[in-house]
Parts: C-alpha cells; sequence; structure tokens
C-alpha cells in the first residue's frame, strides 16, 4: 500500500490506483526530463571574446613562430580551435574594433580610422553584437580598452559621457577611453570617471598646450619612460603621453596595477552574471604601449618589458579561464581570443622592445607589422574554445574579426546579420565547412584584397618604410600579387608574371570596394 501525505491527511490507496499512480508519476517524470533536456539544448553560451592589442601571428607559442611562453592562451588554442588564417579587419586599433562589434568593413564609414579623443565612432542606431545579444536576453558588458571615441564633439570629463558603449548595446562598461598612452589618463565607468574629485576637474586638449604644466617636450627630466615619437605630451606617473591634461589627480591610473584592474573589473561582471546568460568583451590594453608591467613579471620574458607584459596577459586570460571554472560556467561559456592587428616593436618609447627582441618573431615571420598591408599586419592569433562542444583541432579555413557577428548571431538563434560577415558558425564550432573565399584587407584607410590563396595590394602613393616604427607598410608604385600557398612571406612579386590573375583580382576587388579605392587619406601614424 501506498500512504501519501496531503496536508496532513492520510489517504489510503489500493494496488489498482497504485498501478496507475506510478504509471502518471513516470510519465510525468519523463516529460519533465524531456522538457528540461530540450531547455537546456536550447540554453545559449556565455560569450567571453579576449581580444588583446598588438599581439603578433608569432607572440603566441601555441602557433610555433616564436620563443615566448603563453601557457594560458596555449591552453585555449591546444584545446580548442586554432586558425592559421585568422584575420582582423584593420591593421590599426581603432578600424579593427568597429568592425568586431558591428560586422562591417571599417572602409564604409569614413570615422572609423585611428582616432584620438575622438567623437563615438558607432552611430547609435547601427545594429551591433551587444545590441544583437541583448535582444537574445544576455546581459552584455565590456572591460578594458575602448577606442572607439566617446561624445559628440568635445568631451566633457566632468559629466556624464555621452553617447558611448552603453549607448550602443552594453550594460555595463569598465573602460580607458582611448590607449593608455594618451590623455585622460582615468578610467570611466557607465559614462563617469571613476573617483573624480568634482574639485579638480578634468580639462583635456589634444591641439595645444594650455594648461603650462610639465610635459615630456619640455621637461624629460621628470619621466621614467623616454620618448620617441609623438608621445611627448602630459606626464603621468612618469610617461609622457599624447595630449594634454590638466586636473583629475585622484581619478588617474596606476600603469603597472593596470592588467590587474581589468582583470578584477572583467571576474566581478562574470561572479555578478554567473546566473544569467552573458557576453563580456574584455579588451586587454596588452602589448600596446607604454608597457608597464606588473613588478612581479618584470624581466620575466627575458625580452624587455614588451615581452613581459605579453606573459602579464597571458597569466590574465589564465585568471579569467579559472574564474569561469570556479564558477561552474565554463561548459557554457564560448571563448573567442584574437588581436586588433599585428605586432610592432618601438611604437613610440624607448623601451628596449627592439633591442631586446633577440632570436623571438613577434609577426612568425610574416611580412609588415601594425600598420601595414602585408600580411603581418591583420593576420593574428584567432582561437575559439568551448569546454566539451568544440574538438582540438587547428584549421586553415580564411575567417575574419567581421564574420564573428553573423557566426554568434547563428549560435544564439538571432534574426540580425551584417552585410559583410559570413556564418561560419559550423566553422568556428565544428570546424567543418568552408571559410572565406574573399576579404578586404585595410590598413590606415588603404586596402588590399585577398580570394583564396591570393593575395592583391594595389599601388599606393607615400613612403615604403614607416623609419618611426621600423615596418613596411605595403606602399608601392605597381600592383603587387602574391601566392601564399608558394610564398607565404611575400617575397616574389607575381604582378608581371601572372597578368591574366592580376586582371581577375583587381576585378574582384573593384565589385567589393568600388573604384574608388585609392581615394585614401593619408594618416598621421603616432
Amino acid at each position: 500500500m501506498i500512504i501519501l501525505f496531503i496536508q496532513h491527511k492520510t489517504i489510503n490507496i489500493n494496488n489498482n490506483m497504485k498501478t496507475k499512480l506510478i504509471k502518471y508519476f513516470l510519465l510525468f517524470t519523463f516529460l519533465i526530463c524531456c522538457k528540461s533536456e530540450k531547455i537546456a539544448s536550447k540554453k545559449n553560451p556565455n560569450i567571453v571574446i579576449i581580444y588583446l592589442d598588438d599581439l603578433g601571428y608569432g607572440d603566441v607559442s601555441a602557433y610555433k613562430n616564436g620563443l615566448l611562453k603563453t601557457p594560458n592562451i596555449d591552453k585555449l588554442a591546444n584545446e580548442g580551435l586554432k586558425f592559421y588564417n585568422g584575420y582582423s579587419s584593420s591593421a590599426t586599433c581603432s578600424p579593427s574594433r568597429y568592425a568586431l562589434l558591428t560586422g562591417t568593413y571599417p572602409w564604409r564609414n569614413p570615422r572609423a580610422k585611428i582616432i584620438t579623443g575622438g567623437s563615438l565612432i558607432i552611430d547609435t542606431l547601427e545594429m551591433t553584437m551587444p545590441k544583437m545579444l541583448k535582444e537574445k536576453g544576455y546581459k552584455t558588458g565590456i572591460v578594458g580598452k575602448w577606442h572607439l571615441g566617446l561624445g559628440i564633439d568635445k568631451i566633457d570629463y566632468n559629466k556624464i559621457i555621452y553617447p558611448g558603449p552603453n549607448e550602443i548595446g552594453f550594460d555595463y562598461s569598465y573602460i580607458m577611453a582611448d590607449t593608455q598612452d594618451r590623455v585622460p589618463s582615468v578610467y570611466i565607468e557607465d559614462g563617469k570617471v571613476v573617483n573624480l574629485d568634482p574639485n579638480d576637474p578634468i580639462e583635456v586638449n589634444f591641439n595645444k598646450d594650455d594648461y603650462g604644466l610639465p610635459t615630456g617636450l619640455k621637461n624629460p627630466e621628470l619621466t621614467s619612460m623616454k620618448w620617441h615619437h609623438g608621445h611627448n605630451g602630459s606626464i603621468v606617473n612618469g610617461v609622457p603621453r599624447i595630449g594634454f591634461m590638466k586636473g583629475g589627480i585622484k581619478a588617474r591610473w596606476s600603469d603597472i596595477d593596470m592588467a590587474d584592474h581589468f582583470l578584477k573589473k572583467a571576474e566581478e561582471y562574470i561572479i555578478k552574471n554567473k546566473d544569467e546568460t552573458f557576453f563580456l568583451y574584455y579588451s586587454l590594453q596588452q602589448p600596446h604601449v607604454p608597457r608597464t608591467p606588473h613588478p612581479r613579471f618584470e624581466g620575466k620574458s627575458g625580452m624587455g618589458p614588451r615581452g613581459d607584459v605579453i606573459i602579464e596577459a597571458d597569466w590574465c586570460i589564465g585568471e579569467l579561464y579559472k574564474t569561469l571554472e570556479s564558477q561552474g560556467i565554463l561548459k557554457n561559456t564560448l571563448i573567442i581570443l584574437s588581436s586588433d592587428n599585428g605586432p610592432v616593436l618601438n611604437d613610440g618609447y624607448f623601451d628596449n622592445a627592439v633591442e631586446m627582441i633577440g632570436d623571438h618573431n613577434p609577426s612568425g615571420g610574416l611580412r609588415g607589422g601594425k600598420y601595414s598591408l602585408f600580411e603581418a599586419g591583420t593576420r593574428v592569433p584567432f582561437i575559439t574554445y568551448w569546454k566539451g562542444k568544440i574538438n582540438s583541432g587547428v584549421s586553415n579555413e580564411i575567417i575574419s574579426q567581421l564574420d564573428l557577428f553573423n557566426s554568434i548571431s547563428e549560435i544564439v538563434d538571432s534574426k540580425f546579420k551584417s552585410n559583410d560577415g559570413l556564418n561560419l558558425s559550423n566553422l568556428i564550432i565544428n570546424n567543418q565547412g568552408k571559410g572565406r573565399d574573399e576579404l578586404i584587407l585595410e590598413a590606415t584607410t588603404r586596402t588590399a584584397y585577398r580570394n583564396k590563396n591570393w593575395v592583391m595590394i594595389p599601388p599606393y602613393n607615400g613612403q615604403k618604410i614607416n623609419k618611426n616604427v621600423d615596418i613596411e607598410l605595403g606602399n608601392s608604385k605597381d600592383f603587387m600579387l602574391f601566392n601564399l600557398d608558394e610564398d607565404p612571406f611575400q617575397k616574389n612579386n607575381l604582378a608581371k608574371k601572372e597578368p591574366d590573375k592580376l586582371n581577375q583580382m583587381i576585378s574582384d576587388f573593384v565589385k567589393i570596394r568600388g573604384k574608388n579605392f585609392s581615394n585614401i587619406k593619408n594618416l598621421k601614424l603616432e
């Protein structure tokens, strides 16, 4: 006999009723389990994009083209999917970040170029990745470097800074305005400068020094880091910056603690939202200049501050991984790691990056680097990881950060798609299917074209080598054509030997880029 206790009353049930009850119970349990499994199978993953700054193809040891050791990034690469033909959209920062968040080629937006203290370059009406994910119920957050502009026209840092990350889809933002080599040297949380004393307002000017305060140009004796080019404005923490800043003393960041600070904020965001479905854009500042590793990482690489901050960034990534794991959400988190552009050694400061590089090759042997139309400008580390979902593997398929918008849209079953991105979700998750056949590559408003194993670089005026950074820019009076299968380091220009192929490449390029591709704006490389 089964005895049920309902509202403190005892009910006797005979054997026939007992049998029926058991059957109903089992059926009910089965249906509930099926429904739960169905719900679980439809649950979208958390999405974490880890975006490094100026990290080269050869800077990640999993790619086996350099001498630095990056064990935590290697874990993602070796246990996840590692792309050998992964591209940023541009060889510089701001355009790549624009393309990442919108799925749109940066050259379509005349404002999507390297900026210093400029207005927001993403229209608040434009569809973005965080907007798309919010529509699917995601919490959305950014922690780290922004560099996509803030406000409209001149920014008043003493008031709510509007528009910014929160107006293009992020629920939460904890950022630096541009890069750590530019003023203002403060953190901004949800549009407000952190720790700002209203009695010590911030003033910023990028055009001229109106403040009469010490600068790197006038007072080199006050600097702890010597500037090489461009970075000779206001001195903050002994580091001369681009631009001039007055006030905001209590709000100024500590450079050596920046990596720890951003990591803490990223971890806090994860812990706060662990019971939700969330998107985190974790935008590390390393290894961009000025390179100021925490003392516990100083000298660890044997390659000077640049190598040290890469090791520091790798450690941060390992700690973030541990946080996802300790919170029990690692198995439902898709991690995508990449870099905004290729490497540069001396990018404005004397920090021994050139002198101490040794036999390490940040570009992995690829030609060019940051600012360049050659491969090292835009071919970067590109890794996808989802524990238990993505199998260990490698891919030689062509994939661009442009494609992340549409691929993630497919993964979360969103209706929104960008015009320039492709849906490569099956490639990202299952290492199945084709990647891109063609891709427009961009560097300081100039563009080139890759189609399968061929790359075509149109003629552009300008210096062939930027002497400040010692990088080939890809400028030439003639067309350049390379077969990457036979010549991965782009040593042999086949434009004259393969006229038919060249003409076809030009024709295909113009269909996407338009005939005005040579109308470019020469930008100052600071």
